[in-house]
């Protein structure tokens, strides 16, 4: 296991930004590119997406973000890959229907020739207490 320098948990943080605020805003393009093409993006109802799937449900309205909060507990950084375990709270609209959110989350990045990029995201609701 690597220790995370700086720089890399920095890079990860901004990378983190830029995926969440690329859906809060519909530009899909940016998503696409910060995202590895064999991106698994499993849902908090258990249903899974690849980068294309995902990608035409937030295109088709199935998946409109309203706001996202997304606190980083830690990031860990294993050879090319980081973990970022945190949590993931948002509103959207999930089928015409309003939703809130509130998972536990864990994002992971690899480290590509060409950069770090998503590669899988996978939420755990938070019971209500």
């Amino acid at each position: 296991m690597q220790t995370v320098t700086p720089n890399v948990e920095q890079t990860i943080r901004d990378l983190e930004d830029m995926r969440y605020t690329a859906v809060l805003n519909g530009n899909f393009e940016a998503f696409r590119d910060l995202s590895h093409p064999a991106l698994i993006y499993t849902h908090s109802s258990g249903a899974a997406d690849s980068l294309e799937s995902y990608l035409d449900k937030c295109r088709s309205g199935f998946y409109t973000y309203h706001s996202i909060n997304h606190p980083i507990d830690f990031i860990t950084v294993v050879d090319d890959v980081a973990l970022v375990v945190g949590e993931m709270h948002a509103e959207l609209t999930i089928n015409r229907k309003p939703v809130t959110l509130h998972n536990r989350s864990l994002a992971v990045w690899k480290n590509t020739d060409r950069s770090w990029r998503f590669l899988a995201f996978q939420p755990t609701p938070i019971p209500a207490s």
